[in-house]
């Protein structure tokens, strides 16, 4: 109220010299006084001028407090046009409001500035970590001036580092920018600089990853001022300065799955998912909950992964999601066409399996019961109750596979292939390792940093195709839309990975050193492992579709009485509890050895290949 009954008081006195709309009797008029304040204070509350804490103001609340001080001005002069005894005429109006503003952005800027200068010059800035950011745009600049205008933060900029020569000698907030060439590594170390911040929100992960590279030889720790990694695909979370993750350094450009075409496909309709609360499932369940499904049900047999699904789609949408969970098992024929009875999908997702290949070696009649038999259950059912679309969640394993679960989930697109002559659309989609799944290698990883050392790798050697879960569930939601009956798909997973190197990476970021604080141990394959995953993207055996990413394998089904003729195979087996890899090797002419794969791998074109790929040093 001060800075406007100072204005109204020089408004008068220039106004004294001319007219005397503002006098009575000589004297200030208090009640345009009065009048002309209260619509001020009244549109600032409406506007919540007020609310921001103005140290911290940014440009939005500064173009907020003009408008409001705008809008105020022109209901001031409506009154004045309805009650005379209150105007002061338009000119003298602008003159007031207009004075009053320029005041008081004139005050508020004054007042961070001062307090930027005095939370820098703090006796405390000592004790707060010395940082350097890399990135002199938008981004950056906001967050020096964040830092600089929070006495309680944590970190100090010292200067800018910036590719753009225009930029380099000048600063932001009194903050030189340094320009980076071939001699940065050097400027850094001869700085008092402790950590190095990457705010560069445009660079892909091949550029974060050089920068990654390069300022790690500074000694300094290095961080990343972003989204958190999820939120890029799920559209959740706030920027901030983080510690990198493995995400951010995949050694590959992240997929961007366009949705355009998955909104109207999902809207409205009942989709099933089995194995709804595992990884890939879980992450189905999370992207359908957003194109607004008529209804979601959720199969599971483990009731705590169900649970944990359910609840947290019942935080987030509540009643707005029609949602139900069943704890089931797909080897159930009588309880599964119970829920189908009573469902009646429209789409089914079956996500459901057992996965992991060292355990399924030595229980291979349990991969036969849940994966074979289970896809066999749920597919007749799908049929039987008209479901329009059925797609199958395989793996990269089932490529010329060398164990029981590879072996297992090829059976199983035999099973979804050779029903293309059925009213339901069957598919099936073929991807690699996703990152941060449930017994993936990553967590396992972590778990060993985490309690010291060691990492354990099965072959210095081994190589893997990763994708991160958003992505893989993204592609295989859109290749449902555009999938014909019996078609068997392969997601473009990029390049490979050298286990060793996620290894080594993991332990520098978390600090360590590769063999000195945290050894790395070789261990030797598993049962049925492979040192490499077969080359899913071979071009000249694969149709391209209308997404660059998603290709149709040239893969001629069986019919379906072959494919009887397999299964009862594996069925007699699993009954007999006889030797389940003389069956595998029986039903699945592409099933070899591993000792025969592995011996051959260093002439393989993937092992060849791995030479070409991006690796964090």
């Amino acid at each position: 109220m001060g800075i406007f009954e100072v204005t109204y008081i020089l408004v008068f006195l220039m106004e004294k010299l001319r007219i005397s709309s503002l006098l009575a009797n000589g004297e200030i008029n208090l009640l345009k006084f009065f009048v002309a304040f209260a619509v001020l204070a009244f549109v600032r509350i409406l506007l919540k001028v007020y609310k921001p804490v103005w140290r911290y103001a940014t440009t939005k609340a500064y173009l907020r407090l003009s408008l409001a001080d705008f809008i105020a001005g022109v209901v001031f002069v409506a009154i004045g046009l309805v009650i005379p005894q209150v105007s002061l005429g338009f000119v003298c109006t602008l003159v007031l409001y207009m004075a009053n503003l320029l005041l008081v952005l004139f005050s508020r800027f004054l007042y961070q500035v001062y307090y930027a200068f005095r939370a820098k010059n703090a006796d405390t800035v000592n004790n707060k970590i010395k940082i350097a950011i890399v990135g002199a745009g938008n981004v950056g600049a906001n967050l020096a001036e964040e830092l600089l205008r929070n006495p309680r933060a944590h970190y100090v900029p010292l200067c800018f580092i910036d590719k753009d020569t225009e930029k380099a000698g000048s600063s932001i907030e009194g903050i030189n920018i340094i320009l980076e060439d071939e001699h940065i590594v050097d400027k850094i170390s001869k700085m008092d600089i402790q950590e190095i911040i990457i705010a560069i929100p445009d660079a892909d992960t091949y550029e974060k990853t050089r920068l990654y590279n390069l300022y790690r030889e500074t000694g300094c720790k290095v961080k990343i001022y972003d989204y958190p990694f999820s939120a890029k695909t799920q559209e959740s979370g706030k920027r901030s300065l983080r510690e990198f993750q493995i995400e951010d350094l995949l050694f590959r450009v992240a997929i961007k799955v366009k949705s355009d075409r998955t909104v109207s496909f999902y809207a409205n309709k009942t989709i099933l998912v089995t194995g709804g609360g595992g990884s890939i499932g879980s992450e189905l369940c999370r992207q359908i909950a957003k194109l607004s499904p008529k209804k979601l049900v959720i199969v599971d047999i483990y009731e705590n992964n169900a649970y944990d699904i359910q609840q947290e789609l019942i935080r987030k949408y509540g009643d707005s999601l029609k949602l139900e969970v069943y704890i089931a098992s797909v080897r159930d024929v009588k309880r599964m066409d119970q829920i189908f009875r009573d469902v009646r999908p429209q789409l089914v997702f079956h996500a459901a399996a057992h996965k992991h290949v060292p355990l399924m070696q030595v229980s291979g009649c349990e991969a036969i019961k849940n994966n074979v038999m289970g896809t066999y259950n749920v597919a007749n059912l799908a049929e039987k109750y008209g479901v329009e679309k059925f797609l199958l969640v395989s793996t990269d394993k089932a490529v010329n596979p060398t164990n029981i679960m590879g072996a297992s989930k090829r059976v199983c697109e035999m099973v979804i292939q050779c029903r293309n002559d059925s009213k339901t659309e069957f598919t099936a989609v073929r991807f690699g390792n996703v990152l941060g799944s449930n017994g993936s290698v990553i967590p396992l990883f972590r778990r060993q940093i985490e309690a010291g050392g060691p990492v354990t790798i099965t072959d210095k050697r081994i190589i893997r195709y990763f994708m991160t879960i958003p992505e893989a569930v993204g592609l295989v939601m859109e290749t449902c839309c555009i999938a014909k009956n019996g078609e068997l798909f392969v997601l473009d997973m990029g390049k490979p990975v050298k286990i060793i190197d996620l290894a080594e990476t993991l332990i520098k970021m978390s600090g360590f050193e590769p063999y000195v604080d945290i050894d790395i141990e070789e261990i030797g394959l598993r049962p049925g492992e492979k040192l490499y995953e077969e080359l899913l993207m071979k071009t000249e055996e694969l149709d391209k579709t209308e997404n660059e990413l998603i290709f149709i394998e040239r893969d001629k089904g069986l019919t379906r009485e072959e494919v009887e003729i397999k299964l009862s195979i594996l069925n007699k087996a699993v009954e007999n509890e006889s030797s389940i890899l003389d069956a595998i090797r029986a039903t699945v002419p592409t099933y070899h050895d591993p000792e025969e794969v592995n011996a051959k791998a260093t002439y393989s074109e993937e092992m060849h290949n791995i030479n070409e790929v991006c690796t964090v040093s």
